[in-house]
């Protein structure tokens, strides 16, 4: 090992005294003095708050939820344990399964156990007696000889990435465990590389923040998924690797789409490790963004594995402007700011998305998207916030004809004082509407919304989509009303539609404003 590296040269799997060096920690508070061997930096979730706060140290004599300081009171408060919803708990979870078959092949045995979710992200894990245990959310695996209740959260990298220095490179998420470390034994942290059989000339040690500076020590051993390190004392910790061959990464394509008014589609696709605090820090810029984005749900798993330096393309079909047309794959833990690729689609029309491997032009990962993908999330928005207020008066009229329902609605409307109808339908609203509007919507065009033959041949002859076609018609007739283009209005005009399906939307629409 180079000597510039600043640790001592050693050998992995280690399993004598726990020898290290620690870095010089210029950007962590030391202030606080604290007992060999003992939790010292913490950074209690604190981070789910904001990117830029600094991991605070704490003064701890060994057991759970005890300090030494009027800090005390503010560590229990943290703790709070306020479990939240199992509907948010699975919605905001990160795990990602991995596909592989050198990954999988070895089955451990260990007891699972799911924890309970905190405030902050905070995973709780109550064990009643001596055992091994694996988490089934974060793939954590605790060795403990005796009951004992462990509190623990995924961190991010990128705040320590001024003392991760070269050879060594990011291994697997970063963790910060508080527990009383003498119930503890041992933890074993889940990596995301995939060794196969080229781990001979690999180096696994464990990263260790503490108030005297930042350390890599010795693991017991390694697996095919991962690291196991003897406990000396609690704060945050994470597996980093230094490879004299190519590392390969267990990959991850994860999407979101922007929400806005536009019938246009824009997205952002992240290419990353799977790793947890890689993928909790793609989550948090999505939520600090000045833009509103919903994350599309598709399988997210590489099927090939991603390699640093190796270029990507990304394609769609049919075409998209995408930004940038290709990458070269870095694991970008460290880095701030989370690198990531555009697709814009002018017109909103299923696509496939495909990541190619350039050298070879193998396929890495693969998705088709279809309009129920966001189209859905606009429905289930309107749906829920309608469902509260509209829910007594709809059930006064459930016993009434539709036809009754859909008079006295209009009735209503008609006779408030006018701002409702002032609502402007949006284009997600006429987009469905299209999407509802059966052969019969050029009679309907003339005949009904009284556009001219001339504005529907060239509507047709532009646009080869039906949909796309009936969505435009739509947007032809708004354009003519101005602002009159109206939920009423277009009831209206629609009335004597025959569909029960066409009929519905509109019902809708009028719920809606």
């Amino acid at each position: 090992m180079s000597q510039d590296s600043g640790v001592a040269e050693s050998s992995d799997d280690h399993q004598g005294s726990l020898e290290e060096k620690d870095f010089p920690s210029p950007n962590l508070d030391t202030s606080g003095d604290s007992k060999s061997g003992e939790d010292s930096s913490f950074e209690s979730g604190s981070e789910a708050e904001s990117d830029n706060e600094e991991a605070k140290p704490e003064k701890t004599n060994g057991e759970l939820g005890e300090s030494s300081t009027e800090e005390a009171s503010a560590q229990v408060e943290e703790w709070e344990d306020k479990e939240l919803p199992t509907q948010h708990y699975n919605s905001e979870s990160n795990k990602i399964q991995a596909h592989c078959e050198h990954c999988n092949a070895e089955n451990k045995h260990n007891e699972l156990v799911t924890p309970r979710l905190l405030s902050r992200g905070q995973f709780l894990l109550k064990v009643d007696g001596e055992g091994t245990y694996q988490c089934t959310e974060t793939g954590l695996i605790f060795e403990v000889n005796r009951k004992v209740d462990i509190k623990y959260c995924v961190l991010s990298w990128s705040k320590y990435s001024d003392l991760i220095e070269k050879p060594w490179a990011v291994g697997g998420p970063l963790f910060d465990v508080k527990c009383d470390p003498l119930c503890l034994t041992s933890i074993q942290f889940p990596h995301s590389l995939c060794l196969g059989h080229r781990d001979t000339n690999m180096t696994f040690k464990v990263f260790h923040v503490k108030s005297t500076g930042a350390s890599l020590e010795y693991t017991v051993d390694h697996s095919a998924t991962h690291v196991k390190w003897r406990v000396s004392s609690l704060s945050p910790v994470g597996p980093v690797i230094q490879s004299e061959e190519t590392v390969f990464h267990h990959g991850a394509v994860i999407l979101y789409k922007a929400i806005d008014h536009n019938p246009s589609l824009s997205f952002r696709v992240y290419v990353a490790t799977n790793n947890e605090s890689f993928i909790k820090d793609i989550s948090k810029s999505i939520k600090h963004s000045c833009k509103k984005f919903m994350k599309i749900d598709k399988p997210p798993v590489c099927q090939k594995l991603l390699q640093n330096g190796k270029k990507y393309r990304l394609i769609s079909e049919p075409e998209a402007e995408i930004t940038p047309e290709e990458i070269e794959f870095v694991d970008g833990s460290l880095l701030k700011l989370k690198s990531y690729i555009e697709v814009y689609l002018e017109q909103p029309v299923e696509f496939k998305l495909l990541l190619v491997e350039m050298d070879s032009e193998e396929i890495v990962w693969k998705a088709k998207l279809r309009e129920c993908d966001w189209v859905q999330h606009h429905q289930n928005q309107n749906i829920s916030k309608s469902s509260t207020s509209g829910n007594r008066r709809r059930k006064m009229s459930s016993s009434l004809p539709d036809e009754t329902v859909y008079d006295k609605r209009m009735k209503q409307i008609d006779s408030s004082d006018g701002v409702k109808t002032k609502a402007l339908l949006t284009d997600t609203q006429l987009f469905n509407l299209a999407e509802k509007l059966g052969k019969e919507w050029l009679k309907i065009a003339i005949a009904n919304l009284k556009l001219n033959i001339s504005e529907i041949d060239a509507i047709r002859e532009k646009e080869d989509n039906v949909t796309i076609s009936k969505f435009k018609m739509l947007k032809k007739w708004q354009e003519k009303e101005q602002n009159n283009a109206t939920a009423q209005n277009l009831c209206n005009c629609l009335k004597n539609v025959d569909s029960v399906e066409v009929q519905d939307v509109l019902r809708g629409f009028l719920q809606e404003t």
